[in-house]
């Protein structure tokens, strides 16, 4: 298929949807699709056979888009709606396939040059829009509420990231067009070696303490202060490790940290690429999933799943809907129960033995060739509406 691809996003930029998106292309690909995929101005090329990338002019000289919703994107996904309207003017194709707010125009645009259009539904915008503070606005959201809805409607089938996202298809009598899609492919990486764990299990803590490591943006959703008040109530001989932050959430995270006398227990690294983060988990003794809302399940959830080392997550959908008790400690999201599940994770043999079942089950389960398989299934449904 000849495939044009909406993704308003900086892309390549190790966070959420982008990496979501880098397998998307790189399934395609492999299965012998050709992508014009159209993106925004900002991010890394990537190849892939088959792949061609479109950027929108950088007419306001814009930087930096945050994660979620922003008013900086409104006029960013203005300018790819343009370029959309351009290249389906100027070639033709078999497919439109939109991420997230870039559906509102894919489906519309797919409609009218007569070809099927497929959702990857990565969240509910509405959702996303209280998920991320962004507004409260009664109107606001149920004007999303429509527009997600029309998508839903209009488009040949839907990709669906979480068993979330799937039954609320079914709940909208759409369950036939959802193909769920985890995103459980990592990146390609060489295992650390035992010199570079200990270099920097090292630099962060001492012989004696166990590193207790967190990865992911620093969004309020993700639980950080959930987080650094379970650390208070941790023994000292848990270090915590907390990577992904933009210099800015640094800066203001640690502030929070000197005032709650963490400074020396605490660390806060800074986004690293996606091929670094195996090393850091391989340095940790535990791994750690504070998320307070949302229902989508985390990005690094599949990682730490495959890694083999004990795994605390609240006990939350977000986290229950993919983890099994048998594979992780759960726990309710307040700090006095996280710290306690935190202290049971690092001296119980029980939670060594449950990461081994995770990681048997996500090498079973996890692999290119399902995810194949899966985007194919979902391909498959478009065809049948052309």
């Amino acid at each position: 298929m000849r495939i044009l691809m909406l993704a308003p996003e900086p892309f390549f930029q190790p966070r959420g949807t982008p990496i979501s998106i880098y397998f998307r292309l790189q399934a395609l690909s492999s299965l012998g699709h050709e992508v014009t995929l159209l993106t925004y101005h900002l991010g890394k090329d990537v190849a892939f056979p088959g792949l061609r990338i479109k950027r929108i002019p950088d007419l306001w000289k814009i930087k930096q888009v945050k994660i979620g919703p922003s008013l900086t994107k409104i006029p960013l996904d203005l300018l790819l709606f343009g370029l959309a309207k351009w290249e389906l003017g100027k070639r033709r194709y078999d497919l439109v396939f939109s991420h997230e707010e870039a559906a509102f125009f894919g489906v519309i645009l797919a409609r009218l040059w007569g070809i099927p259009h497929l959702y990857d539904m990565h969240s509910s915008l509405p959702q996303q829009l209280r998920n991320f503070r962004f507004t409260n606005s009664r109107f606001l959201i149920w004007v999303f509420r429509l527009l997600e809805k029309m998508v839903l409607k209009m488009s040949a089938a839907i990709i669906v990231i979480c068993q979330d996202l799937k039954q609320q298809l079914a709940n909208e009598g759409l369950a036939s067009k959802a193909v769920l899609i985890e995103n459980f492919l990592d990146f390609p990486a060489k295992e650390p070696s035992p010199e570079e764990i200990q270099q920097l299990r090292s630099t962060f803590a001492s012989e004696n303490q166990k590193i207790v490591l967190y990865t992911g943006n620093f969004e309020p959703y993700q639980g950080i202060s959930l987080l650094l008040e379970a650390a208070k109530a941790c023994p000292h001989e848990a270090v915590f490790l907390l990577v992904g932050g933009t210099p800015a959430e640094i800066a203001s995270w640690s502030e929070s940290v000197k005032k709650m006398g963490l400074q020396n227990r605490v660390h806060l690294i800074p986004r690293v690429p996606p091929e670094k983060v195996p090393l850091y988990i391989a340095a940790a003794d535990l791994l750690v999933s504070p998320r307070v809302s949302g229902t989508n399940t985390p990005l690094k959830i599949y990682s730490y799943l495959r890694s083999g080392k004990p795994l605390v997550a609240t006990s939350l959908w977000t986290h229950t809907q993919v983890i099994k008790p048998e594979w992780a400690i759960l726990t309710e999201p307040t700090p006095e129960k996280m710290a306690e599940a935190i202290s049971l994770a690092l001296s119980s043999q029980e939670a060594r033995t449950r990461a081994i079942r995770a990681k048997e089950y996500a090498a079973a389960v996890f692999t290119e060739e399902n995810y194949r398989t899966k985007i194919d299934r979902a391909l498959s449904l478009t065809r049948k509406k052309a």
